[in-house]
């Protein structure tokens, strides 16, 4: 692994921290780069409260001068706006688990007596610090021509009917849709979905498609089990909180179709090969093949319910019902936006390991080569 990443922080702490290291030198970058994805993190029909309070501001605390990468660990900082709300609020022990949540798993892992303590750290709050990162991969991509972008293509039983996002025309109104989706009528199936759960005091889930365009041919390898590339993004994506499926190009279609409809025919074109077709989804053998990358992922719905699940007392032994713990009723959107970045970092790693370099300019030299 080229780049490694690392987050700290709690969802109720003081601040969220990231560090980068492996990033070339000279890649231009700002703070308002990075401001950008997170602002689209924070947005989505369906969200709680929370978003209302926080607004997510990354500093760049090192490896940044001037306006341009170091080569040195890049470091961030997110302030929890949240904090003083809770610093000093009396935190009765928490001892009845959510169904669904880390807090018993976690529990029994380590050994907690009070479940918040793995809940702080479980929280998706976390996926801000990683949407930070990603905006730094993403802006090396888009030094190497990669754009990184994704559409939300079901909220519960509602199906929205895809969109191209080669066009960026077409991105920036799937970026502009409460439900980010570019499908005006799946639209506002989707939000009357979101607000029915709303009613029935419940939460939704749903599927999102990430798309890498202009990804070049030769990213991963086939000959050990974890440089595949195709490995490595399923399990950035799993790692998400509440993603709960992945599936690479035509996916579990595919299972259901003949061999011979299924794989992308190879012909001649210009100066080499063509696909008609991209149901591998970018990527054969564990390795791109010159095709955009095309990976979706389902989104189990919030596991915090307003009207609570049945649940015990792990104090007492006793059967309850789990409390209620502000959370949003669907968070579909969002997490398109931490999909996206989850891509930017697994692509920007395979990118740097395949090419190298110390500086972008050492990069662009050993990319011009690699194509000539």
């Amino acid at each position: 692994m080229t780049l490694r990443i690392l987050t700290a922080g709690e969802s109720h702490g003081p601040a969220l921290t990231g560090i980068m290291e492996g990033m070339p030198a000279g890649l231009p970058l700002s703070e308002a780069d990075i401001d950008h994805d997170l602002r689209r993190r924070q947005q989505g029909y369906g969200r709680s409260g929370r978003q209302v309070i926080e607004k997510d501001h990354a500093q760049i605390l090192g490896g940044v001068t001037g306006g341009r990468t170091t080569g040195g660990p890049i470091a961030l900082q997110i302030e929890n706006r949240d904090w003083p709300n809770w610093r000093d609020k009396p935190r009765p022990v928490m001892t009845i688990p959510r169904p669904g949540h880390a807090d018993l798993a976690a529990a029994q892992k380590y050994r907690y007596a009070d479940l918040r303590l793995g809940l702080e750290r479980a929280s998706a709050r976390e996926t801000a610090t990683r949407v930070g990162l990603g905006a730094i991969a993403r802006a090396l991509l888009a030094h190497a021509g990669i754009v990184v972008a994704s559409q939300v293509v079901a909220i519960g039983p509602v199906q929205a009917t895809p969109v191209d996002l080669a066009d960026p025309n077409t991105r920036r109104r799937v970026d502009q849709s409460p439900v980010r989706t570019g499908d005006e009528a799946g639209q506002q199936a989707m939000i009357a979905a979101i607000d029915d759960a709303r009613r029935a005091r419940d939460t939704v889930g749903g599927v999102i498609r990430v798309e890498a365009l202009g990804v070049p041919a030769g990213l991963g390898s086939h000959v050990h089990w974890d440089r595949k590339l195709d490995g490595r993004l399923a399990g950035a994506m799993m790692s998400i909180q509440a993603i709960k499926g992945v599936e690479i190009g035509a996916g579990f279609a595919g299972a259901a179709t003949p061999g011979s409809r299924l794989h992308d025919p190879i012909m001649p074109g210009d100066g080499g090969t063509r696909r008609p077709s991209n149901n591998a989804g970018g990527l054969e053998g564990g390795i791109t093949n010159g095709q955009p990358v095309v990976v979706t992922v389902a989104m189990k719905p919030i596991s915090t319910l307003l009207k609570g699940m049945e649940s015990v007392d792990i104090a007492t032994g006793e059967p309850t019902r789990a409390t209620y713990e502000r959370s949003d009723i669907c968070a579909v959107p969002a997490a398109g936006v931490v999909a996206e970045a989850m891509m930017c970092l697994v692509l920007a790693d395979a990118l740097l390991e395949k090419f190298g370099g110390d500086s972008v300019e050492e990069l662009d030299e050993h990319m011009a080569r690699a194509e000539s």
